[in-house]
């Protein structure tokens, strides 16, 4: 390939026998799936009976059904290495998504043949385009009732129009698959036997790499892994150049400075595992160890020419939340191994390494931290992971970050995309008008639901998500997508119903639930734990109220013909981690050990939260 750049004529060297794509969709739209497909075409990967989406090898990502983490994968097709990489779909996750893209030459986007195109195709398409990155449209899970994919196709080409794609981009090619019946076709009136359809059209519309093998070696790192035997592990893309095992190279750090390093190992992917190799060269993605102190977005080079290579950009967090060690007195009682803040900051730091996504600051002399990321679910996820590693912490309410351009606060907004049923239109336009939110555009989708897209404040989606659950009677759909930075909005309503704080310590009773539960739901069950100042419960009337939620009948030998009669108890409801970050306020804290989720005012004493309460208010 010649290119004339300042006067001279270049010639590119692609390297014929690689093909590096990535897979990107809205969540849910069968970007797993699809990949399960490929390798059981190319036969990859033997599959057990029952067992699909192998990507999603973390628990998390199995249990909520979404891919959290980028994942490569390969395999071979007409003499051809395929790196496919799976990206997450949920636009908290982007800093993943940016990430992959700069490792590969094309994508395929997948979308569903009866949703469409949804908020988080735009967000994973925008960022390909703007990478001029070849597109191919999958039209995936054709096979499913009420499919529509000729619309669905018009409607992903309007889509690329509205983002503002090249002409070589709007040139892309379309394929209609069933990734769960593991078949692909490029003609509706085509018959449906294997994925041949799609590999075919990768190897024939994707670029080859370019790869100039003689040139000094260039790799930037784009993920970070962690053997305990290896140390630090850098995955990325060779750009340039060639390296071999035992080779000495060279680290080029953000500030600039450059560190020696020896390759100790080199890892090439072959299906799902990673196997040993010799040598590598341009165009393959790899995981490279031999620099104990790689960053993301740092450049591995020839240890005679140490170059940088263009450095990553992440779009910056738009949400923090404070951790801290646990306090509570039921602290080190959970079951968890790490409890002290040394243990949080250390844990934070190598999170912050691996994750461009994350930025950790140290807040009241290292014994919080201020972390920041995309989205609440980005948050919630590490969050979760360190509580099932053995953590036990306090975290508070999510804040918003703000930004300030001349002399005026900045907040962030979300696009808000909802469909529900026409009888709820009403109730739904109530409560985001409450919370100022801006609609753009409403219609009768194909089915039948009312499609209602809005532009809201991010801060005031906080607590929605439950509200909209309830007045829908948990039959909408609700879809967030972060859209830009806009004038501070000023203060927005608050929760309107109070909480029941514990009076003391000990352990919960039936007879004291019994007499809080016409007051509003529980968070605990007789037999539970509790403590001075957790919260045990919701008031309907809109204050705190202390309850002493561990008061017994009192014991009597008089009888009576009511007294006997059995409690009847409505069950608790069920603290997930989102509903907890969701509904605390200022004031609270959300409790999280390795066995329970538990709510706590920050102030336990009741004397002490009335001082801070008249301290914030003079």
């Amino acid at each position: 390939m010649l290119l004339w750049q300042k006067g001279y004529m270049t010639i590119q060297k692609r390297r014929k026998d690689i093909r590096n794509v990535a897979i990107i969709a809205h969540v849910d739209h069968g970007k797993t799936t699809l990949v399960d497909a490929l390798l059981k075409q190319t036969g990859a990967y033997t599959f057990k009976e029952g067992e699909n989406t192998v990507m999603d090898s973390n628990p998390l990502e199995r249990e909520r059904g979404i891919t959290i983490f980028s994942k490569n994968a390969s395999f071979r097709y007409k003499d051809t290495q395929f790196n496919i990489v799976d990206t997450p779909g949920h636009a908290d996750f982007g800093s993943e998504v940016e990430r992959i893209l700069k490792m590969v030459d094309g994508v395929l986007l997948l979308v569903d043949a009866f949703e469409g195109p949804m908020p988080q195709t735009k967000f994973v398409l925008k960022k390909s385009l703007q990478l001029h990155l070849k597109p191919i449209l999958v039209v995936n899970k054709v096979d499913r009732p009420n499919a529509r994919p000729s619309e669905v196709t018009d409607e992903s080409f309007d889509l690329f129009c509205e983002l503002n794609a090249t002409d070589e981009q709007l040139d892309f090619p379309i394929v209609y698959a069933s990734g769960k019946e593991g078949w692909a076709i490029l003609d509706l009136a085509d018959e449906k036997k294997d994925m041949k359809p799609l590999l075919d059209t990768i190897l024939h519309r994707v670029l080859p790499p370019i790869a100039d093998a003689d040139s000094p070696f260039q790799m930037l790192v784009t993920m970070l892994d962690y053997d305990s035997y290896v140390g630090c592990i850098g995955i990325g893309r060779i750009f340039h150049g060639r390296i071999k095992l035992s080779e000495p190279m060279a680290i080029v750090k953000h500030d600039g400075s450059i560190e020696r390093g020896k390759v100790t190992k080199i890892l090439k992917y072959q299906g799902l595992k990673r196997v040993e190799a010799e040598s590598a060269q341009a165009g393959d993605i790899i995981s490279i160890a031999g620099v104990d102190d790689m960053k993301v977005g740092e450049t591995l080079a020839c240890i005679d020419n140490p170059q940088a290579l263009p450095t990553l950009k992440i779009d910056e967090p738009t949400i923090s939340i404070n951790f801290s060690h646990n306090t509570s007195p039921l602290a080190g009682t959970d079951g968890g191994r790490f409890l002290t803040s040394r243990h949080i900051r250390e844990r934070l730091e190598h999170e912050a390494m691996v994750n461009v996504g994350i930025k950790v600051e140290e807040v009241d002399g290292g014994e919080r931290f201020k972390v920041s990321g995309r989205g609440e679910l980005h948050l919630a996820i590490l969050i979760e992971t360190m509580r099932r590693e053995g953590y036990e912490m306090e975290v508070s309410r999510p804040h918003v970050i703000l930004k300030t351009v001349d002399k005026e606060s900045f907040e962030p907004f979300e696009e808000l995309i909802i469909e529900v049923e026409p009888i709820y239109q009403g109730v739904i336009m109530q409560a985001l008008g409450a919370r100022r939110a801006e609609m753009k555009n409403m219609h009768i989708s194909v089915l039948g639901t009312l499609r209602m897209e809005y532009i809201i404040a991010t801060r005031a989606l906080f607590g929605f998500r439950n509200e909209f659950l309830t007045i829908t009677r948990g039959t909408g759909i609700m879809y967030q997508n972060f859209f830009e930075y806009q004038k501070f909005k000023g203060e927005l309503p608050k929760r309107q119903i109070g909480v029941l704080i514990s009076q003391g310590s000990g352990k919960a009773v039936a007879y004291a639930l019994s007499g809080l539960q016409d007051r509003g739901e529980l968070f605990v069950k007789a037999g539970d734990a509790i403590y001075e100042g957790m919260i045990v419960g919701v008031n309907n009337k809109g204050l705190d109220n202390v309850v002493n939620a561990s008061r017994e009948k009192k014991l009597t030998n008089m009888r009576s013909s009511t007294s006997d009669i059995a409690i009847q108890m409505e069950p608790p409801r069920e603290i997930t981690l989102e509903f907890a970050l969701e509904f605390i306020e200022d004031d609270e804290l959300v409790e999280i050990t390795p066995k329970n989720i538990r709510l706590r005012k920050t102030y336990l004493n009741e004397n002490e939260r009335k001082q801070a309460q008249r301290k914030s208010q003079s």
